[in-house]
């Protein structure tokens, strides 16, 4: 896996014309290297690819990445670099700009004196976009989990209980089933609060004949998985029922219509058109989905102003959602990867209103 990981970035340095690349996103290096811990420069050049480490890591490094030469770097990471470059005879090397501050640019400069250090944006973050097979069956674990956590989380959920009580017991979950985190920050929003988008869990107590809305992920051998599932306690108004059933349709149509060499325009209108018919688009403010992989947001997107094709392999999820202030709101989401004919949907947790 790692070594044709590097045979597709290698390619993609040599239509840059980039003699080597200095890897430093975190999510970057572990995708190319396997690498797991918190610190290490990866560097890929032509022919060789390095994981400096310090001294913490330099064990691990070798166990993970068996696939890189693994360098205990100096005590100023940059020096090392430069040893192998200059040693190799390399004089030109790209650097990840997104992932690096205006100073550790300087501290390059100075560094790496005597090399052409080259702005990149997004060159790993493009080939990570192709979820391969074993990337994909640890995608469908965590949404597995991520199903099981919401069958578990129904019979929790009471008045009275606190939005913060009901995130914790759908981490505990989560993590007593091999989970190593959440995904990201467990979104619980129950009555008027489910009207923010993004409402982390608070100490709000839920009520009766209200909404709550869970959004949730699991972290799992590094990959994510999100999901959201809105339900009901108690007896549901005919205005629950209604911004419910649109949600529901449009995120269901939008399941429906995806399919390869459709753009992130193309599918977010379909479940966007939806709900702007139903007079309530001014009440959906965020795109219909994100790709998701070793980090809840990537790229390409469900969104008015994504271009990109998306093409088998890919990833997105697909959450339209209606939002009306000090009422509540609602969004159904599901995880899915592109196929060659279609999509395959990885969370498959019944999206029928629940009545609980």
């Amino acid at each position: 896996m790692t070594v044709n990981r590097l045979i597709s970035l290698r390619s993609a340095l040599q239509q840059l014309g980039l003699e080597a690349l200095l890897i430093t996103n975190p999510y970057n290096r572990r995708y190319i290297s396997g690498f797991t811990g918190s610190a290490g420069f990866v560097l890929v050049t032509a022919d060789r690819a390095f994981f400096l480490a310090d001294f913490r890591y330099v064990t691990q490094a070798k166990q993970q990445a068996p696939a890189l030469e693994v360098v205990e770097h100096a005590s100023r990471p940059m020096e090392t670099v430069k040893e192998l470059l200059d040693g190799l005879g390399l004089g030109r090397v790209g650097f990840e700009q997104n992932d690096l501050t205006f100073a550790g640019y300087r501290s390059y400069e100075a560094d790496l004196a005597g090399i052409e250090v080259v702005a990149t944006s997004h060159v790993v973050e493009k080939l990570r976009m192709y979820k391969d097979e074993d990337e994909i069956a640890v995608m469908q674990e965590a949404a597995d989990l991520a199903d099981q956590a919401f069958s578990h989380i129904l019979s929790y959920l009471k008045p009275g209980v606190s939005e913060r009580e009901v995130a914790l017991e759908l981490e505990f979950f989560m993590r007593r089933n091999v989970a190593s985190s959440t995904s990201f920050d467990t979104i619980i929003a129950s009555g008027e609060r489910s009207a923010l988008p993004h409402g982390v869990a608070s100490d709000r107590k839920l009520g009766n004949n209200e909404f709550v809305k869970m959004d949730y992920g699991a972290l799992l051998k590094g990959y994510c998985s999100d999901i959201t599932r809105t339900v009901v306690l108690g007896q549901p108004t005919d205005k629950h029922k209604e911004i419910y059933s649109i949600v529901k349709e449009a995120q269901l149509a939008c399941l429906a219509g995806l399919k390869p060499g459709m753009t992130g325009v193309e599918g977010d209108a379909l479940a966007r058109d939806i709900i702007k018919k139903a007079g309530y688009g001014a009440c959906f403010g965020h795109g219909t989905g994100h790709s998701l992989g070793l980090e809840i947001h990537e790229n390409p997107r469900l969104s008015p102003s994504c271009d990109v094709v998306f093409e088998p392999g890919m990833t997105v999820t697909v959450e339209p959602g209606i939002y009306l202030p000090g009422f509540g709101g609602v969004r159904i989401e599901d995880d899915v990867v592109f196929t060659e004919n279609g999509i395959r949907i990885l969370t498959k947790s019944t999206k029928e209103l629940l009545l609980l």
